[in-house]
């Protein structure tokens, strides 16, 4: 243990470990401590993407309310959108599917019960995204690992999320002419509400129910030279492909498509 110096935040003891629950794993974790002012409980905190490294904004940020914090980097070490690491190593991939959080979990506790003299009153984990799905795990395999869990916007049934994104992938790259420039969103969307958004009564420039909408991309197919207005066919194709969601085979809805009315993101809310 020892005292890490971070803007803003009180002194604190930092524990730095490696949990090692099979040949193959090489689990990092981090616990912070307040040195004064602990407020009693743990707040454990998951990771985006593909994790890969320890969240120390996400621990930074507990800690300033009076938490004491833990967090793991899975099991491996490299970008939140790298995956080649799990590549013929089932024993990483099981650290970073549910594995290191809980590993975390148990020993963040005994740190703390070693530091402070006695447990934490209150255990909570915190996390979105992949996160989320961290979350959902924890909540599924160990639900005795936190009394509270919060699954931010959680990435889960994993496998299918991730085929929905080389559907969308294959929408717009797999033929030519079918990728859609982000200079056409803003028409994308003006189409949709112009379809959609008085469904509820109310005109206010937002889908209340995007299941009710029944936009139709082809309105959108240009009648002349193309522009930033409208579609070509292979875009038309492509945003169907996107609004349908992946398919199987046999026509199987593997994950829902994307709902019409938000393609410029956040800059339309």
């Amino acid at each position: 243990p020892g005292a890490r110096p971070i803007a803003n935040l009180p002194a604190f003891c930092r524990v730095v470990g490696v949990i090692r629950p099979s040949s193959d794993s090489d689990i990092r974790f981090e616990v912070w401590m307040p040195a004064s002012g602990w407020n009693g409980k743990l707040q454990g905190v998951g990771n985006g993407g593909f994790a890969g490294s320890i969240e120390f904004a996400g621990m930074s940020a507990a800690m300033a309310r009076g938490y004491a914090t833990a967090s793991t980097d899975t099991g491996h070490n490299g970008g939140s959108t790298d995956a080649g690491w799990a590549l013929g190593h089932p024993e990483k991939a099981t650290d970073f599917g549910y594995r290191a959080i809980h590993e975390t979990a148990g020993k963040a506790k005994t740190l703390i019960a070693a530091y402070y003299g006695g447990a934490p009153r209150r255990s909570y984990f915190n996390a979105c995204s992949n996160g989320g799905r961290q979350a959902l795990m924890e909540a599924q395999r160990f639900p005795a690992d936190y009394d509270g869990i919060v699954a931010g916007a959680p990435a889960n049934f994993w496998t299918h999320l991730l085929a929905a994104a080389s559907w969308d992938l294959q929408a717009t790259l797999g033929e030519p002419g079918s990728y859609i420039p982000a200079g056409k969103l803003p028409a994308i969307t003006a189409a949709a509400l112009a379809a959609c958004d008085s469904l509820d009564g109310i005109k206010d420039g937002v889908i209340d129910d995007p299941s009710q909408c029944r936009f139709d991309p082809a309105v959108l197919l240009c009648k002349g030279p193309e522009s930033g207005s409208c579609l070509t066919a292979p875009q038309v194709a492509a945003l169907k492909k996107i609004y349908g969601g992946p398919r199987d085979s046999k026509g199987a809805q593997l994950f829902p498509g994307y709902s019409p009315g938000g393609e410029i993101g956040r800059a339309h809310v």
